[in-house]
């Protein structure tokens, strides 16, 4: 059972990196983001952020799905989209592909001519599959999220180290605070170094 479990948790995938994509289709605009998660908090707090960057929209749907410390989370939204008619083939997309900790939202401007429920489905499954794919799947790594502290003089070789790292928060008080999001491996080197307090 723990051999598999390994192997599951080494196959598992999810996107590279944050991206946008947008098409027309019978004047209706569809914009699609994507972004990859690592919790379900992170996961609304994006939805809502383009929510309101699109207050005009006729619809902002979305799907994410989450899997993290053994728990799973997986929703999807229509919002007020006929029922089935955008979360679900968002959230087959996603089931289809095999991708996990992302979440998608897409954006749709109405342009005056309806799609019917078909083309409902069509294009929303479309701009999640395209959103996907504009972000790239990768294989996922798991990655911690922790705090470093550091003086002032070890700035340069931390950045060094952190260039392929995401660094969340940066603070410059008595002492340089990072929060970052760290693989085991390099959390380890982190740790091992004499002038980081991890916090």
């Amino acid at each position: 059972m723990d051999f598999k479990r390994k192997v599951e948790e080494k196959i598992l995938k999810t996107i590279g990196k944050e991206c946008e994509i947008s098409f027309e289709e019978k004047k209706s605009k569809f914009i699609g983001y994507s972004k990859p998660v690592y919790s379900k908090k992170e996961a609304e707090d994006f939805i809502e952020k383009i929510k309101k960057m699109h207050p005009q929209a006729t619809h902002n749907c979305s799907v994410y799905s989450i899997k993290e410390n053994g728990k799973e989370f997986f929703k999807v939204d229509d919002d007020g989209e006929p029922s089935g008619t955008a979360g679900k083939p968002m959230g087959d997309i996603v089931q289809y592909m095999e991708v996990q900790n992302l979440v998608v939202v897409a954006t749709r401007y109405f342009g005056g001519i309806k799609l019917g429920a078909g083309g409902l489905i069509r294009n929303y499954a479309k701009t999640c599959k395209l959103a996907i794919l504009e972000a790239g799947i990768v294989e996922y790594v798991k990655k911690e999220r922790i705090l470093i502290e550091f003086p002032y003089d070890k700035l340069g070789e931390i950045d060094k180290l952190l260039s392929n790292s995401i660094v969340l928060e940066k603070s410059f008080l008595d002492r340089v605070v990072y929060q970052v999001e760290l693989e085991e491996e390099l959390r380890k080197m982190i740790e091992s170094i004499a002038y980081v307090n991890i916090i």
